[in-house]
């Protein structure tokens, strides 16, 4: 089952639980080791539902975006919704836009739908970049922009200096990492209609006991897992969508499988309250 969400105003509809690719193939630098596996999973990952797949230059020092490229060939492109991010040592025009061509020519397609500043960088003044990624808009490079990793200060900054609407904030929020709620960024996404967009939505290794526990509780009465459970309350939250990575494909089916899930209000307000 695929839950769709509006991005921001655009009356464009995207999953709201998308594929993360941090690690496919690689980290910090390209790792060629397991790709034909790679490319098999992603392609396997669309033909289940994930059309909304998430990358960036820095991943696998590019390697990621090459990987999706391959992957993303065998499918219709209009039916995809790509996300790729610049890196904040590129965010000067040329610069910028140099990396947006990189990009396109390692992801073997015409455009981005979503093109993100990876990680705000105070040394490049905003209107540089953000005159930039309008300039790639103009092109037909870019077919939306946003930011990652912006606090709600300097979202609003960027918001009044874009000449593009800025239609979404990419940053880590889950049960435990609480930092949206707590900036007033949530708040702040959801009164404006801004896509708040969950990286690290797992937490995977790193949960309290607190919070385990209660998420075994709620997880047994939904015959579910705990990350299910944690995906479904992140999908309950209006203007949120989930980019989750998956290396396997039974986290793939389990991950897809949270959209089924439906959470009592008695089950959120206690997951709420976990903050």
């Amino acid at each position: 089952m695929v839950i769709y969400k509006e991005l921001n105003n655009t009356g464009e509809k995207i999953p709201a639980l998308g594929l993360g690719t941090w690690g496919i193939g690689g980290f910090e630098t390209p790792d060629y080791s397991r790709d034909e596996e790679m490319v098999e999973l992603l392609r396997k990952a669309i033909e289940m539902g994930y059309t909304h797949i998430d990358t960036a230059e820095y991943y696998g020092g590019g390697h990621t975006e090459e990987l999706v490229g391959r992957a993303i060939k065998s499918f219709n492109r209009k039916d995809l919704f790509i996300v790729s991010k610049v890196w904040p040592t590129h965010l000067r025009r040329d610069d910028l836009l140099r990396s947006l061509e990189n990009t396109l020519k390692r992801l073997d397609t015409d455009y981005v739908d979503l093109y993100l500043i990876h990680w705000p960088n105070p040394e490049v003044p905003l209107e540089e970049t953000l005159s930039a990624m309008a300039e790639g808009v103009r092109q037909g490079m870019i077919r939306y922009i946003g930011v990652s990793n912006f606090d709600r200060k300097l979202l609003e900054e960027a918001i009044n200096k874009s000449s593009e609407p800025i239609v979404c904030d990419q940053v880590k929020y889950n049960v435990e990492d609480r930092d949206p709620e707590q900036n007033g960024l949530l708040e702040f996404c959801q009164k404006n209609n801004i896509t708040l967009v969950a990286y690290s939505p797992l937490r995977r290794t790193l949960l309290s006991e607190r919070v385990k526990k209660t998420l075994e509780n709620i997880a047994v009465k939904h015959n579910a897992t705990v990350y299910q459970i944690m995906l479904a309350w992140l999908l309950s939250k209006p203007n949120v969508v989930a980019i989750p990575k998956a290396g396997r494909i039974e986290h793939l089916r389990e991950n897809l499988d949270s959209t089924k899930i439906k959470l009592t209000e008695e089950e959120l307000r206690l997951l709420d309250s976990l903050g």
